[in-house]
């Protein structure tokens, strides 16, 4: 599998989790890649190991360590994404991988405990599942898709069922497959393809904050059809796999990732 040399893919959350590793299986493939992430000076030890092995790839890079909630951030991103592609650079894919998400209960179980309030749930729905649609605008708008482009965002098992701390994150998640699908009818004229991609239980630092997270893993384990949790690697895979030309007629589609654990009893 090889793409083509000017296209690139965008990744929203790219420097750890599903999105860092989807960026690197691309990578691996030919596309070249901007990683978006939001992380502090002491993570990044950490963290840039993980995005040289994309440059080693050889493909073109480029990172953003900004805020990609914030309009200036999205102003600065696409800027250096349009002077890094050249003028035949396209983009491919446009990720959303971002987990920033407020994961308070609905009531306070004591006094001076902390519950959701309505600014909560905005700032969570916006980020983790509206946010799509305005990136999708920008990019759009800036005449920076490929003429056959993939847009995908990813949602999880919560947007059925109902977890303690969770029901912003969750209220997003759908909020995140709605926009998706008029994205999907609204955007198809101009090539744009747009699909959600609902990985099974992963162990990534973004469940690790989940409240009750250990029980959820060591559940879905049991309940999996393979006996083992879905990686970030499986779920790259799939995604990789939708960047190619004979994926071009799947959209509006919700694709579960997850090795039949969803059907698992």
């Amino acid at each position: 599998m090889k793409f083509d040399e000017n296209h690139w893919a965008l990744v929203l959350g790219g420097s750890s989790g599903f999105g860092l590793a989807t960026a690197q299986k691309l990578a691996r493939h030919g596309m070249n890649v901007a990683v978006v992430h939001r992380d502090r000076r002491g993570a990044m030890a950490a963290i840039e190991p993980e995005l040289e092995r994309i440059r080693q790839t050889g493909v073109r890079f480029l990172a953003m360590n900004v805020d990609a909630l914030s309009s200036e951030g999205r102003a600065a991103t696409l800027d250096a994404l349009r002077e890094r592609m050249g003028p035949n650079g396209r983009v491919r894919l446009l990720l959303h991988s971002i987990a920033y998400g407020n994961l308070k209960p609905l009531v306070a179980a004591a006094p001076d405990d902390a519950r959701l309030e309505e600014e909560d749930f905005a700032r969570t729905v916006h980020a983790m599942g509206t946010s799509l649609v305005t990136w999708t605008q920008d990019v759009f708008d800036r005449r920076l898709f490929a003429d056959d482009a993939r847009v995908l965002g990813m949602t999880s098992e919560g947007n059925e069922v109902a977890w303690r701390g969770y029901a912003a994150v969750a209220a997003a998640k759908v909020a995140l497959e709605s926009v998706s699908r008029a994205i999907a009818v609204e955007l198809a004229p101009y090539g744009i393809r747009s699909n959600i991609v609902q990985a099974g239980v992963t162990d990534t630092p973004a469940l690790r904050l989940i409240p009750g997270s250990e029980k959820m893993k060591a559940d879905a384990q049991a309940r999996n059809p393979f006996g083992r949790l879905t990686t970030p690697a499986d779920v790259a895979d799939v995604i990789c796999l939708l960047c190619t030309d004979e994926a071009r007629w799947i959209n509006g589609a919700l694709l579960r990732v997850d090795g039949g654990e969803h059907v698992a009893g």
